[in-house]
Parts: structure tokens; sequence; C-alpha cells
């Protein structure tokens, strides 16, 4: 019985988020909103990676943007340095950081607590600073252009064709990050979440599940790394830096954190906001700070979670009226 509401939980999710992906462009009065649609999904699938690795493994990573960096120049030099047609440079990208993530997961995830937060980001500044200096592979701090994607002979270009690429993205890297919740690794992600030293004494191997979900986490910022710079069709040093990694963190905490849909409702929370406070001119990151500073305040546990304690108490008060 518990197993039924489970799948019908994750098949009502996923049905939700394919219904919004279908039905928003028909609210869509130009292409720009196409684009900032695609921008959210895009974000949204690198925050649910990184919500992989907080929400469910409690580890905390300041420096995701390096993952994110390495898949958008992935598609960058491989086309333009070696030849790689750009969807097997996707590929190669996230092939390379799960790679590093798994190399430098090693001693960095015996860290624990603020220890952790500044060996992550100095992994972040690392990569940014690697994808700075190297102008000549790079372009330097003024970026390098990026060639279209090309799938069997269709040029994958425009603001409405990548809403729906990254929209269909969204959907498969959503259901992965679904079914994984309750798989055996989902599972002892949540037990060392709640206590690693619990964990341990039934047997999970604590090192190997946290190393786990950081190779996941990279794996996924690096896929969206790569679909943003070949939307873009253009990538700077910017994506891999520090406020970029702050930025997704905040996305994964204020949508909830452990919530898959939440990482995608603080993606949308994110990348909207800012384009909805324009009005306001001068003060529009004044207001943006002041806006998730009271949702940290009036929903601690993340918009998500929150809402459906909220929903679930009225619930339960009207059936106990």
């Amino acid at each position: 019985m518990q197993m039924r509401a489970v799948l019908a939980s994750r098949f009502f999710s996923l049905f939700v988020l394919a219904a919004m992906i279908g039905l928003l462009p028909l609210a869509f009065p130009s292409g720009y909103y196409f684009r900032v649609a695609a921008l959210v999904w895009i974000s949204a699938l690198a925050a649910i990676g990184l919500n992989i690795l907080m929400g469910q493994a409690g580890q905390v990573s300041l420096g995701h943007a390096g993952f994110f960096g390495i898949g958008a120049y992935a598609v960058a030099i491989g086309p333009a340095h070696l030849g790689v047609p750009p969807w097997a440079a996707l590929v190669l990208g996230a092939a390379l950081s799960g790679i590093l993530a798994l190399v430098i997961g090693k001693p960095v995830l015996r860290l624990r607590g603020h220890y952790l937060a500044i060996a992550t980001l100095g992994l972040g500044v690392l990569v940014a600073i690697v994808l700075t200096n190297e102008s000549r592979w790079t372009g330097g701090p003024d970026g390098m252009p990026v060639q279209r994607l090309v799938l069997f002979g269709w040029r994958v270009a425009g603001a409405e064709t990548w809403y729906w690429v990254s929209g269909a993205v969204l959907l498969l890297g959503t259901w992965l990050a679904l079914n994984l919740t309750d798989t055996p690794t989902g599972r002892a992600l949540r037990a060392l979440h709640d206590s690693e030293v619990a964990a341990r004494v039934v047997g999970i191997d604590v090192a190997a599940y946290k190393l786990r979900a950081f190779v996941i986490a990279a794996v996924y910022a690096s896929v969206a790394g790569s679909l943003l710079a070949l939307m873009n069709s253009f990538i700077t040093p910017d994506q891999a830096g520090f406020l970029h990694s702050v930025e997704l963190v905040t996305m994964v905490v204020v949508g909830g954190l452990g919530s898959v849909l939440g990482a995608i409702v603080g993606a949308a929370v994110l990348v909207t906001l800012p384009q909805l406070l324009t009005v306001f001119r001068e003060y529009e990151h004044l207001v943006l700070g002041l806006l998730i500073m009271l949702f940290m305040i009036f929903l601690r546990e993340g918009i998500v979670p929150s809402l459906r304690a909220i929903f679930a108490a009225r619930l339960r008060t009207r059936a106990a009226g």
C-alpha cells in the first residue's frame, strides 16, 4: 500500500511538471518568455543534482558551478579545438565532470561542515581560474563562441526550440532523481543525511555513498552547463564562478532541501524574480535579497516542503472538524 502511494506521488509529480511544460507556452506573449523559461529548466536541472548531494546526502558544496563550467566549456572547446561534435562533447563533458568529482571527492568528502564547504569552494575557484587563464583554449575572461547543436541534420536553434529541448531533458532528470529516492542508494543517502554514525553502524559505506552523490550532482551540473552554452552559443568563465555556485545553493535551499520539485521551484524563483523586479531599477537586488530573507523566515523548510506541511495540516483540521 505504501509503495503504491509512493509510485502515485512520483507519477503525479512528473505529470504536473509535464503539464506545466506543455501548457506554459499558451500564456507566453513573445519569444522572450520562451528563453526565460528555458533558463529555468536548465537551472532546475543543475539544482536537482545539487539537491541530491545536499538534500539527500547532507553534504555542502560551494563550488558546484565549477562542474557547470566544465560542461559549458566542453561543448565549446570540443568542436572548436578537437573537432568533436557538440552532442559528443556534451557526453564527454559529463564524463569528465564525473571523473573529476570521483577523484577530488575521495579526499574532499572526508571533511565535514564548514571544512567541506571551504574545500568545495576552492575546487570551484580553481576551475574558474583555469577557464579564465587558459585563454588559448577558452578565450580567457572574454569567453568564446559555441557551435550550434545539430542532431540528425536538425539544427537546434531558437528560444522556442530550446524551451522544448531543455524541458524534455529536465523531465528526464526529474524522473531519474525521483526514482533514485526509493532505490537502495537513495535510502542509504537519506540515512547518512540523518546520522553518518548511525548509517555506519547499520553497515552503510558512508564514504562510498557520499562520493556517489557527489558524482551524480557533478554530472547533472555538467549537462546543465552544456545546455546553457549550446542555447546561448557563447560562454564565459562567470558560469563557473563563486556567485553562480551560491545561486545554485540558494535555489536548493529556497525550494526545499530534499525535495526534487523544490529544486525546480527554487530555480524558477531565482531566475524569474530578477526579471519581475526590474521595475525597481537600482533597488532590484535589494528587493530580491529581502524576498529571499522573507522566504527563509516564514517558510523555513523551503517553499515546497513548507507549503506541503501547511496544506496537510489544513486537511487534518478539516477532517477533525
